[in-house]
């Protein structure tokens, strides 16, 4: 009978699941999705749409955008009638093995439906873009550095989880420990859409490992982050309004990058943007790299002004201030980390900081969203 039960349990389990995706309104219109995707596709296949590059790289990435959520739909669906099969062999069967697996099975089905309706949150138009992450030391010399390297392990430990790719465009050393700034190009299908509730202020709470006298000490680091822009978005950048430097580079990447000036920074003139990148060996390749960045911040800077602009028209334009954080770790007295915004926190700080990230940015997501 305790046998009976569990599988009982399971069974529930899952079909309540099942009807969660099912319930839940236009998120899960997969028949109309369906119906976008073909008219899409028939679009594809007219000779006259390749004639305009822009029209038809927006076709491909709203199509990109429709078979997403279907595919993983499609997917989930596929898995819940697997586990209903399990469920049905092992009641015939009375396998105890049987059970353990469907229990497997089903954790899994939860964790891939909560993601996909979080995904589905997404309503950027550049939210399925790649990511591009910087983070900046705030002022305290050798404890905000460190606190900067320990955010930056964090984000890339939360792209590992989720099977982002993660390349470093630049990275400063601290002066003893740590980092003084440090920016990623994390990329994978909604990496900005989930990375941009990371953006703002990070306030760490901690005995200093570098205190001999181990008070409690308060640090500071920036996050900033903003979508990688494809071609097809017009970043106009004059040659003339640029002025390039080139510097030999520092930090690791062998002695070829130390002995060469192949570092290069590049200042917008007419913003005062100034961008720069030494992880690759060679200063073209850094020379590129640094026009993919300035054109993403370019990118975000306008964007920042119009959202100003209408924020302060309808009267709620509020000034970012360094002071102004939006998430706090603390370490000592109590464990404990908090976003101010929405007030979710957790009390495992560890597992935090090894990259769980997940019930933060769904808080935000839903915040965003009035859920």
């Amino acid at each position: 009978m305790k046998h009976n039960c569990c599988y009982l349990n399971g069974k529930a389990r899952s079909n309540s699941w099942a009807n969660r995706w099912k319930t839940s309104g236009g998120l899960f219109d997969v028949a109309e999705k369906e119906i976008q995707i073909a008219r899409l596709e028939r679009v594809t296949e007219s000779h006259d749409l390749w004639e305009d590059p822009e029209a038809a790289q927006k076709v491909m990435r709203d199509l990109t955008a429709l078979r997403a959520p279907v595919e993983q739909y499609n997917d989930l669906k596929q898995r819940h009638e697997d586990i209903a099969a399990l469920w049905d062999l092992g009641m015939e069967e009375n396998d105890d093995s049987v059970q353990s697996e469907l229990e497997t099975m089903i954790k899994e089905l939860e964790h891939d439906i909560e993601q996909l309706q979080l995904s589905l949150m997404l309503s950027g138009e550049y939210d399925a873009n790649n990511a591009i992450l910087t983070l900046h030391a705030g002022a305290g010399g050798t404890e905000a550095q460190d606190w900067a390297q320990m955010l930056l392990r964090m984000y890339v430990r939360y792209a590992e989880r989720n099977r982002y790719r993660v390349e470093t465009m630049d990275f400063q050393d601290g002066d003893e420990a740590g980092v003084k700034s440090a920016t990623l190009l994390i990329s994978g299908r909604n990496a900005y859409g989930y990375l941009k509730a990371e953006k703002g202020v990070h306030r760490l709470v901690r005995i200093s490992p570098f205190d001999s006298n181990a008070r409690r000490h308060t640090s500071f680091a920036a996050v900033d982050v903003m979508p990688e822009i494809d071609d097809s978005v017009q970043i106009e950048i004059r040659a003339e309004d640029l002025k390039v430097d080139t510097f030999r580079a520092g930090g690791a990447g062998g002695q070829h990058i130390n002995k060469t000036d192949s570092a290069v920074r590049m200042t917008h003139l007419p913003t005062g943007v100034i961008v720069q990148c030494q992880s690759e060996r060679s200063q073209i390749q850094n020379r590129e790299q640094c026009m993919r960045l300035l054109r993403a911040r370019l990118f975000e800077l306008e964007r920042e002004r119009q959202a100003a602009e209408k924020a302060e028209l309808a009267g709620d334009y509020q000034k970012i201030e360094w002071g102004s954080q939006i998430r706090s770790y603390v370490f000592h007295p109590y464990s404990m980390v908090k976003d101010h915004r929405t007030s979710h926190e957790t009390g495992n700080v560890q597992a935090v900081m090894d990259g769980d990230l997940d019930g933060f940015i769904e808080a935000y997501l839903k915040n965003k969203a009035g859920v």
